[in-house]
């Protein structure tokens, strides 16, 4: 908030001439997803990493603990990467709004879906995978997408 408010302030002092460069702009959306993801995702970001692979039916979203000791941010990452799979299988993907914005690139192909995509949960021993996989071209550009705006946003917290 203080970063808003301090932003929003010296905004008026600014030197209109000099246009903002995409890396503060990618850099100050990606500070706005996490802060906004902390309210979302029980794990520490900076503990842990997202991995959104792409595949020719789909593709594959892990999130591990950084530390494979981690038993904490394993549990953490585990619970809710179950509890997401669940709601996706019925189109809701209103965590993903709420983190990354209701035009997220994919999310309203993904939304409407309709049991479309088949969505997989598995843990794995230093944290969670989805995998999704359809048969519709349709869906899967969204499901890429979707991942490659993932990895935008995340920024240093996500991969390929």
């Amino acid at each position: 908030m203080a970063v808003v408010a301090v932003a929003a302030l010296s905004g008026g002092c600014a030197d209109d001439s000099a246009p903002s460069t995409p890396t503060t702009t990618t850099s100050n959306r990606q500070a706005d997803v996490a802060e906004r993801g902390a309210s979302v995702m029980p794990f520490d970001l900076e503990r842990t990493t997202h991995r959104f692979t792409r595949t020719d039916t789909g593709g594959v979203q892990t999130v591990i603990a950084d530390d494979p000791r981690d038993s904490t941010q394993i549990t953490l990452v585990q619970q809710h990467l179950s509890a997401e799979v669940e709601r996706f299988r019925r189109g809701d993907f209103s965590d993903p709004a709420r983190i990354h914005g209701t035009e997220m690139p994919g999310l309203a192909t993904l939304r409407a879906h309709g049991g479309r995509i088949t969505i997989t949960y598995e843990a794995v021993p230093d944290g969670a995978r989805a995998t999704y996989a359809t048969d519709d071209a349709g869906l899967r550009d969204a499901l890429h997408h979707w991942f490659d705006a993932q990895v935008s946003d995340h920024g240093p917290h996500a991969t390929r």
